[in-house]
């Protein structure tokens, strides 16, 4: 019986810090949606006015020539000089919540 009373509490436990953790992501998640960050088809000038000058500019790989412009929180993707796709970089450690 003691054993089966053990059993229950770590699992309510693991249980526990799961659904914890899902929060954390989902209110990360809702925060990304919220932020601004460039549109598909903007062009480059575009986004440096918007945006400012990128950390780090990548030179174009292939063909089409895509060109990668990373920025604090996201990078940006072109093809030739229109934006392509919007990525946020991935956050290792979340802020606490309180």
């Amino acid at each position: 019986m003691m054993i089966k009373k053990c059993i229950y509490i770590v699992l309510f436990s693991l249980v526990s810090c799961a659904v914890s953790a899902e929060v954390l992501l989902i209110e990360r998640t809702q925060q990304q949606a919220n932020q601004a960050v460039p549109k598909h088809g903007q062009n480059m000038q575009q986004v440096e006015q918007r945006f400012g000058a990128p950390l780090v500019r990548r030179a174009a790989v292939g063909e089409p020539p895509i060109t990668r412009w990373e920025y604090a929180d996201f990078v940006v993707y072109f093809e030739h000089n229109l934006v392509l796709n919007t990525v946020f970089k991935h956050v290792k450690n979340l802020p606490e919540q309180p």
